[in-house]
C-alpha cells in the first residue's frame, strides 16, 4: 500500500514539475549553469522529459524504463544543484535560496534517485529444486 501511494506521489510530482517548466520557465532558466548552451531550450526539454517520465511511471510495462531514465536525469541535474550552491544566496521568484537550502537540495538528489530506483522491476532468481536437476 505504501509503495503504491509513493508511486502515485512520484507520478504526480514529475507531471507537476514538468508542467511547471512551462508555467514558470524563468525560475528554471535562472538555475541552469551559464556554461550550458541554449538554457531556454534546455528548460523546455527538461519539462517534456519529466512529463514523459511521469506518464511512463503510470504503466507497469514502462515503469522500469521511466525509473532508469529518472535516475539518469537526476544525475544529469547534479551540475544545476552544484551551481545553486555556488550562486547562493539568490532569489527564485519570492523564494530566497540560501546556501543551506542549496546544500539540502543537493543532498536530496540521492534520496530522489533511491525513491525512483525502488520501482525498477527486478527479476526473481530462482534456484532449481533437487528433483529438477
Amino acid at each position: 500500500m505504501i509503495k503504491k501511494a509513493s508511486l502515485l506521489i512520484l507520478i504526480i510530482g514529475y507531471l507537476y514539475t514538468g508542467i511547471n517548466h512551462f508555467r514558470n520557465p524563468a525560475s528554471y532558466i535562472r538555475i541552469i549553469p551559464h556554461y550550458i548552451p541554449f538554457p531556454i531550450f534546455v528548460n523546455y526539454l527538461s519539462g517534456v522529459i519529466e512529463i514523459c517520465f511521469g506518464l511512463l511511471l503510470a504503466f507497469k510495462n514502462t515503469r522500469t524504463y521511466a525509473t532508469l531514465g529518472i535516475c539518469l536525469m537526476l544525475i544529469a541535474f547534479l551540475p544545476v544543484h552544484i551551481q545553486m550552491i555556488i550562486d547562493a544566496p539568490f532569489t527564485l521568484g519570492t523564494f530566497t535560496v540560501t546556501p543551506l537550502v542549496a546544500w539540502l537540495r543537493l543532498l536530496l538528489q540521492p534520496l530522489l534517485i533511491l525513491w525512483a530506483w525502488w520501482y525498477v522491476k527486478t527479476e526473481r532468481v530462482t534456484t532449481p529444486h533437487k528433483n529438477h536437476l
